[in-house]
Parts: structure tokens; C-alpha cells; sequence
């Protein structure tokens, strides 16, 4: 079915996943475009087990995740205020777990949203905005500490881990000392090169994002590896016990500083480039009967020559 492949855009993907919903908006363009939008939330919660449905809630688009106690959780962005962002690509999510038959069970399982009272001390979790990955290890957390998820999956079911590729091995030291011809390797270098390679020839949005999920990650991405080198090579350069060691330590640890700084900044790209294509619109019921097909054109009367022929003025 269109919705189910436009949600799992990687057809190697290992984990199997819940089946779709059962409505007649499924196979509807609009409803696959909704759904291909919030592809990142659902993709790897159906990978667990779990059915979800995408609705429309006070103001905006939500996801339904139905558990397996009867209980659901209804994820998405704020709904009151509204806001003008994507479907998708809200400024902040929020998840709660509600019941339909137990009104007392209502508790909030996540909320990135920012809030409108300056007062109001926000949730650490505000610092994630609207950034998918954060929120779905959350929900991962919680309903596994309910009993309500089996345990985690493996990486290689990981939606944001992207397909095996030769894993890159540091080189042994050669037996003989370097010539001047022989060029060092850059095994890191490398990687990174290849995974350039690897968003030049991305098909789509979705996949490019996943690329830059792998940089952006806030716990095991790129940028976050990169910044604890620097405060490592930092540490080492305090080791002499010199001045300079302790200035250049220094240096090191203000490009930590930026690198971290540069991954805040940029903690909403993966969101926004899988949003880049325009949402398809609901179509609409036409607002008159369709027209019978037209008759063959009949002939004109003959002016009469009282009559001035009439003229119409085209604008």
C-alpha cells in the first residue's frame, strides 16, 4: 500500500511493523502525505508493536498510539494556541497517555513545547523542541517501565540507523617507517566522506534526514562525538604541566564549546528537511453537478440587417 511504503522508505528495514489503520482515508493522497509526514513518530513505534492513526485534533494533527491495556497515547504539538508550523515539524511535541473508560488516568509522558508563561519552569525536555528522536526514546522509556513495550530493539531495527556499510577499520602500523610517497590514511576522513557521498545520492528528503540524524544526534551523534574529542585532546594537553599545554587546552575546549553551540543551532534541521515536500491538500467535493458533455456547435443566425452585430470586449 502507498501510506505503508511512503512510511518505511528503507525496504531492508529487519523489524516488522504494526499493520496500518483500517479506514478508508488510507488510501486517500492526502492521508498518505499526512502520514508520510509524521513517518519519523510512527515508523519506529509500529516497529514496536503498536498501532497508530494520524487525526485531527483542536488545531493540528495528531498521532493516536493505541497500547496494549486499552490505554492510547495522543502525540503532538500544541493545541491551544495554534500554531502555523508543518504538519510533522511542530515547535515542541507533547505525549500523554489518557484511557477512554478511565478518566483519572491522564498523565503527560513528554512535552518539548515552550512555555507561554515566562514564569512557568519549563521541562528539561524543552531543550529538544521539536526533534523526533528525543521523544520516541522518552515513550520507549516510559511504557517499558509499564510493562507495556517488550524490550528494546536492536540497532539494527533502529529507524535512524542507517544501512550496514564496510565498517572502517583504524590501519595497523606498518612494519617499516613511512616514505615520502606513501600517503598517511585518513580512516576518519574517509567516513565522513563517504557519508557525504551518501547524501549526494539520497533519493529523497527523508533519506537525506536520516543522514543528518547521524551528525545531529544529541547523545551519539557526530557533533557530540567531536566535542567530547576536543575536551579530551584538552585534557591530554594539561598533562604537561606546561603553559602552553594549559593555553592550548584552553582553545580546545572553547571549539567543544562551539561544536555543542552548532548542534543546538542546528537540533531542528533533521525535522525540517524531512518536511521539505509541500503538504498534498484534502480534496474537495465539487460545489456544482458536473456538466452533461456539450452538443455539437449549432449555426449562428443570420445578423438581421436592422441590427447591428454585436460586439463583447475581452478582457
Amino acid at each position: 500500500m502507498a501510506a505503508d511504503d511512503a512510511s518505511t522508505p528503507d525496504a531492508r528495514r529487519a523489524a516488522p511493523l504494526a499493520p496500518l489503520p483500517d479506514h478508508r482515508n488510507v488510501d486517500t493522497p492526502w492521508w498518505q502525505e499526512l502520514w508520510r509526514r509524521h513517518a519519523h513518530i510512527t515508523t519506529p513505534l509500529r516497529e514496536r508493536g503498536l498501532e497508530c492513526d494520524i487525526e485531527f485534533g483542536l488545531s493540528a494533527y495528531i498521532v493516536r498510539v493505541s497500547l496494549p491495556d486499552d490505554s492510547y497515547l495522543i502525540i503532538g504539538p500544541p493545541q491551544e494556541p495554534s500554531t502555523d508550523h508543518p504538519p510533522g515539524n511542530p515547535q515542541g511535541w507533547i505525549a500523554t497517555r489518557e484511557h477512554l473508560d478511565e478518566q483519572a488516568l491522564f498523565e503527560v509522558v513528554y512535552d518539548s513545547a515552550p512555555s507561554d508563561d515566562p514564569g512557568a519552569p519549563q521541562r528539561p525536555e524543552v531543550r529538544h523542541g521539536g526533534s523526533a528522536q528525543p521523544l520516541i526514546e522518552a515513550i520507549d522509556h516510559h511504557l517499558a517501565q509499564l510493562g507495556l513495550l517488550p524490550p528494546p530493539v536492536s540497532p539494527t531495527t533502529n529507524p535512524h540507523v542507517l544501512p550496514a556499510t564496510p565498517t572502517l577499520h583504524e590501519p595497523e602500523a606498518p612494519d617499516a617507517p613511512d616514505t615520502a610517497d606513501r600517503a598517511p590514511a585518513y580512516v576518519y576522513g574517509d567516513a565522513m566522506l563517504a557519508l557525504t557521498d551518501r547524501l549526494n545520492a539520497a533519493e529523497s528528503h527523508a533519506d537525506a534526514a536520516a543522514l543528518l540524524h547521524q551528525i545531529l544526534d544529541p547523545v551519539n551523534g557526530l557533533l557530540e562525538r567531536l566535542g567530547e574529542f576536543f575536551e579530551a585532546a584538552g585534557e591530554k594537553a594539561k598533562e604537561a604541566e606546561e603553559d602552553d599545554g594549559f593555553d592550548l587546552s584552553y582553545d580546545l575546549a572553547d571549539a567543544a564549546a562551539e561544536i555543542r553551540n552548532l548542534a543546538e543551532v542546528l537540533h531542528v534541521a533533521e525535522d525540517r528537511m524531512r518536511a521539505l515536500t509541500p503538504l498534498v491538500p484534502a480534496p474537495r467535493l465539487p460545489s456544482a453537478p458536473a456538466r452533461a458533455p456539450s452538443l455539437p456547435p449549432r449555426p449562428l443566425p443570420s445578423a438581421s440587417p436592422k441590427t447591428a452585430p454585436t460586439t463583447s470586449r475581452t478582457r
